[in-house]
């Protein structure tokens, strides 16, 4: 990849956690590294001066970032150990030897032991983590053993050597540690209630723990031992941070490939995971052009037979974020919820990333390649003859039929153009009438535009269904620009889109940039509309306060509006204020009555 490409990814960066890989020209990957925000990690490596030799090698070998998303900075730091481990990049120092973080077990034996291990067996046990922090796993364990008493001899405690009496009660047992299986003092269904309730919490069900080191807490705070009560306090913040469960390491998911698709009219973008050993391994994004009306399944399906072969997976299970059938060879299915779900999700949202990045570069290449697709896509969907470059919007306003005022509002390749946006008072309409108030607006609008030989749009979107449309359409014939302006309604319950002599409805796909740009068009009408009337409201309502008061005429109200700018403050304008703006007789007048008017209220 060229300097120019570098230069595009490390501007369109997503600001998350994930994990960045460096490649050389030859695509050699060079090096792995975590991150709490990508963007401002990776680009830091690029505006900073470096004193280490080795990092600024590092730096002018960079040809390309890859990168992958994950919800966590926890997430981040244990897929960075994943990687590092499986592809031992050149300029990793760290994290390249055998050592793996660590995780608790409980062995799958007579009474279970439950401890701390790095390594994972494939001997039925239950392998919880990894953890970050050997400290946190400690503590966990240390608050496990106060709460429930567990053996750490590793005898085996089989019953019948139970029986034969074999073995004796150790210090531990004596120091309140254990509760004394190997001699038959505990019985084993009692003993798998507690380890039942161990797993529990280690799957961070942590309320009825933290309740106790709460209440051992306070008992040495009463007792004057703070220093105890310091411990236990540092104890229940660690266990608080304590992250039980994470999409990145699972044993229990082993060999999977993930495959999640998202897509728009024209791209459909293709994730892929490879899990192995319970650890992701792999992370790759496709990008396909769609041809014709290809749905998502079809997309994905060829998405996935090209990934597989490119990297040579023979996983025989597959997850996937919608139902797909490919052969009976591989089990395909859907995860509902769990750790496969999140996993999926992971997926998605590094589809979903990738979408977002591509789109920011393409701005940046040609910020005009994606209003002119906007603007094709928007002709094929509407059915319209031209691009519709200039559309315009309107919508009516009014509560009962007062203070009824129209909004039009103007978009220019898809985009507001806030300068061209006109208001309208109702003037030939009496009483609630939509229809006719449309009718006024549309032929006062265009009357204006043809007078002025100004341009029109191209495109006239109404709010509301067949009655608004057909309201609009009486002066669009009454000034001869029927068939000369293309015109459609919106009707708000179903997103219906009306067309003239069409008495069947579009439905645009709602994920579909047409119907966004439509949707946006009549928002933004609506919020421009209301916001008139409530001005014309608040501005009747101060005028008939103001028209109530003795003395009070048009260029009065003027004066005092000019002065106090609200009826707020003319009530609470000191007699003074009043007669050097109005004089000595209107201003002791209209105090009179304003304080009249505060004591009847």
């Amino acid at each position: 990849m060229n300097t120019t490409s570098l230069k595009l990814q490390l501007k369109t960066l997503p600001e998350s956690p994930g994990v960045y890989q460096y490649y050389d020209a030859k695509d050699k990957l060079l090096y792995i590294g975590k991150a709490k925000n990508l963007k401002k990690r990776v680009n830091s490596y690029f505006t900073k001066s470096h004193d280490n030799n080795r990092t600024r090698m590092l730096v002018k070998n960079i040809s390309r970032v890859a990168h992958i998303v994950v919800s966590t900075e926890m997430d981040a730091l244990l897929l960075e150990n994943n990687l590092i481990k499986k592809y031992q990049p050149r300029y990793n120092v760290m994290l390249k030897d055998d050592k793996t973080y660590p995780w608790i077990c409980i062995k799958k034996e007579p009474f279970p032991r439950v401890f701390t291990t790095r390594k994972l067996i494939k001997d039925g046990a239950d392998y919880f983590g990894p953890y970050t922090s050997m400290k946190t796993v400690r503590t966990l364990l240390e608050l496990l053993r106060s709460l429930y008493p567990m053996r750490t001899c590793n005898y085996d405690l089989s019953a019948p050597k139970i029986e034969a009496g074999k073995y004796k009660l150790c210090l531990e047992y004596h120091l309140g540690n254990c509760a004394g299986p190997c001699v038959g003092k505990i019985a084993p269904e009692a003993y798998d209630a507690n380890i039942a309730a161990i797993r529990q919490i280690i799957k961070g069900d942590i309320k009825y723990a933290l309740k106790q080191f709460n209440t051992q807490m306070l008992a040495h705070a009463d007792a004057m031992e703070f220093e105890a009560a310091q411990r236990l306090k540092e104890k229940i913040a660690i266990v608080q941070k304590y992250q039980a469960k994470n999409t990145i390491v699972n044993v229990k998911i082993n060999n999977v490939d993930v495959f999640t698709i998202l897509s728009d009219e024209s791209y459909g973008y293709i994730n892929f995971l490879q899990i192995s050993h319970g650890a992701i391994i792999r992370s790759h994004t496709l990008e396909i052009k769609k041809k014709l009306d290809e749905t998502d399944a079809t997309l994905l399906a060829l998405g996935l037979i090209e990934i597989r072969q490119r990297f040579q997976s023979q996983s025989e299970e597959v997850f996937t974020n919608i139902p797909l059938a490919i052969s009976d060879e591989l089990n395909i299915c859907q995860p509902q919820r769990g750790d496969k779900k999140a996993l999926v999700d992971l997926s998605l949202r590094n589809a979903k990333y990738y979408r977002m990045e591509r789109f920011k570069q393409m701005k940046i290449v040609d910020p005009d390649r994606h209003q002119k697709r906007l603007m094709t896509q928007m002709k094929s969907d509407l059915r319209l003859q031209q691009a519709p470059v200039h559309i315009e919007c309107f919508d009516n306003s009014n509560i009962q039929g007062t203070n009824p005022v129209a909004a039009c509002v103007v978009f220019k390749n898809g985009k507001p153009n806030k300068k061209e946006y006109r208001h309208f008072k109702i003037k030939t309409v009496t009483g609630p009438d939509d229809f006719a108030s449309m009718e006024e607006v549309v032929y006062r609008r265009y009357k204006r535009l043809l007078e002025e030989e100004a341009p029109l749009p191209q495109l006239i979107v109404i709010d509301g269904g067949k009655g608004q449309l057909s309201a609009a359409l009486k002066s669009l014939d009454a000034l001869d620009l029927r068939g000369k302006i293309a015109i459609i309604g919106i009707a708000k319950r179903l997103e219906e889109l009306f067309f003239p002599n069409d008495p069947i409805p579009l439905y645009l796909d709602k994920k579909s940039e047409t119907l966004k740009v439509i949707q946006q068009l009549r928002n933004e009408a609506h919020r421009f509309g209301i916001s008139f009337h409530r001005n014309r409201r608040s501005k009747g309502a101060l005028n008939s306060a103001l028209d109530a008061l003795p003395g009070v005429g048009p260029k009065t109200r003027e004066q005092l509006l000019k002065k106090f700018k609200s009826f707020k403050r003319i009530k609470a304008a000191q007699q003074k204020e009043l007669i050097e703006l109005l004089g000595t007789k209107k201003g002791s007048a209209l105090f009179t009555a304003l304080r009249q008017m505060e004591q009847e209220s």
